[in-house]
């Protein structure tokens, strides 16, 4: 994301990047409000921060949503853009952010359109000269939509194996398929990511929840600004969903309970009567973390 997509296109481009050691709101947004640039590229939660104080109305915020509004671009890249703050975003700024997929062995794979719908919780459409299929547990072929598989890749932008790790690289390709061990669902055309098969689908029982889609649905509480799912070791579900959260300010307390009964409606299917069996509310890390 950061040297290919980022520094490696601009150059080759000919365009000027701005550099810096780290994020800094108070250095980067000025320039965004002098109209410094016409592309705009950041991780979920850097978003997400901006979102949180842009919210707040003022004369020096809404010279920097007029910024933002008239880029060319922006992008969300390096990990998944929950849905509710893809659309909270496009509410303030305007700016419908295109995200896609790809990774350090593979480029990139998959991407919302530059022209046409970028679909709010999906990372799009295969690129040209990528081939993309999804494999089922039991080592089917999926071929219909909303049915959760790994995702396979295969194509020239594809490496073809790990330097002198011949074990690494046999275990990561299939019959010429590239395994990205992400797990994905496919809907009307577009892929949707679901998490890393080793850490973000829990297993509980008998399902297989994805711990970003819980996340997304929690984000839509209005008491949460941020959040985090994983599984927790249980005797008997195998594992179980903890949250932890960073509530939005002006909530002192939030009841487990309260949690539980609002995520029956809100969460998917399968998650909603295990979700949240333990949950901690916590403080947002600063902005350079």
């Amino acid at each position: 994301h950061g040297i290919v997509n980022i520094l490696g296109c601009a150059l080759w481009s000919g365009a000027l990047v701005e550099a810096f050691p780290r994020f800094d709101a108070h250095i980067v947004l000025p320039r965004v409000a002098e109209g410094a640039y016409t592309l705009f590229m950041a991780v979920p939660t850097i978003y997400s921060k901006l979102t949180s104080l842009l919210e707040k109305s003022s004369p020096e915020n809404d010279a920097i949503i007029r910024g933002f509004a008239s880029l060319r671009l922006m992008v969300s890249g390096s990990a998944a853009l929950p849905a509710s703050l893809h659309r909270r975003w496009a509410d303030l700024t305007g700016q419908v952010l295109l995200e896609r997929y790809g990774m350090t062995e593979t480029g990139m794979m998959i991407s919302n359109p530059f022209h046409g719908e970028r679909r709010s919780g999906a990372v799009g459409q295969p690129l040209p000269g990528v081939e993309i299929r999804l494999r089922g547990e039991q080592g089917e072929i999926i071929t219909t939509d909303g049915e959760p598989g790994e995702i396979q890749a295969r194509g020239p932008a594809i490496f073809s194996e790990y330097w002198r790790r011949p074990e690494a690289t046999a275990e990561s390709f299939e019959d010429g398929w590239f395994r990205t061990g992400d797990m994905a669902v496919r809907e009307t055309g577009y892929y949707r990511i679901l998490g890393r098969l080793s850490v973000d689908i829990i297993k509980s029982g008998g399902y297989k929840l994805s711990a970003l889609e819980i996340e997304a649905a929690l984000l839509d509480h209005p008491a949460i600004r941020e959040c985090a799912v994983v599984g927790l070791e249980d005797e008997t579900w195998g594992e179980t969903v903890a949250v932890a959260a960073a509530l939005e300010s002006g909530v002192e307390t939030f009841a487990l309970e309260d949690l539980q009964q609002w995520a029956r409606t809100a969460c998917p299917p399968t998650s909603f009567r295990v979700v949240c069996s333990s949950w901690t509310a916590c403080r947002a890390t600063p902005w350079a973390r």
